[in-house]
């Protein structure tokens, strides 16, 4: 059964510039969500976390519940209070076409931080 909210989310998701905004916004809080359940299975707070971390909470807060402008080294450092590592990848997004590639099809190595 089709809900009212879920005809209304189909419509504005048909509205291209919306939906690359919408999409936009699921990929940076994702970052956000990993790091506050590393928090958890931890057993920290944010307070405790930051701490290990040498930042503030209110930081911490923003990085789970804001992700914008993060610089790797801040990612490291939490990910290293959070006895965790950086694994930083690219990703093809679904319905782009392949282009050309650069290195002869080879396969990249990658590198964990």
């Amino acid at each position: 059964m089709t809900t009212r909210w879920k005809r209304f989310y189909q419509k504005q998701m048909a509205d291209t510039e919306l939906r690359g905004l919408v999409e936009s916004e699921l990929e940076n809080l994702q970052l956000g969500v990993q790091i506050a359940k590393l928090r958890a299975a931890e057993n920290l707070s944010q307070t405790k976390l930051a701490a290990r971390a040498e930042m503030s909470a209110p930081k911490i807060s923003a990085m789970e519940n804001e992700p914008r402008n993060l610089t790797i080294g801040t990612l490291i450092r939490v990910a290293h209070a959070l006895n965790s590592r950086v694994e930083i990848k690219l990703v093809r997004r679904k319905g782009m076409k392949a282009g050309r590639r650069r290195n002869g099809g080879k396969k990249v190595k990658t590198r964990s931080l």
